[in-house]
């Protein structure tokens, strides 16, 4: 437990971030999974998704809420579904 006037004051300041980055983390985690069932369907809709991913994926990156590679690995991840489905049909 908390001892001290600061670092009281340091549990409630990162318990304020923590909650701020998980649902951050949770749209993120939503529009990834939209991109990826967009890129199962087809069609125009999923390049349109893929761009919406890809720029939360940018944001969360920016706020450091994921790390700049992690960002980086999944953009990738998802244009080469994407490539891949496309080839595909």
């Amino acid at each position: 437990m908390a001892n001290t006037k600061s670092s009281k004051k340091d549990i409630l300041t990162s318990a304020k971030k923590a909650a701020r980055n998980k649902s951050a983390r949770s749209v993120l985690k939503t529009a990834v999974r939209k991109a990826e069932k967009a890129i199962v369907v087809g069609g125009d809709e999923a390049k349109n998704a893929i761009v919406s991913s890809q720029s939360a994926l940018d944001i969360a990156a920016k706020k450091g809420i994921i790390h700049a590679n992690t960002a980086a690995r999944k953009k990738s991840r998802l244009v080469k579904k994407l490539n891949t489905a496309i080839a595909a049909n």
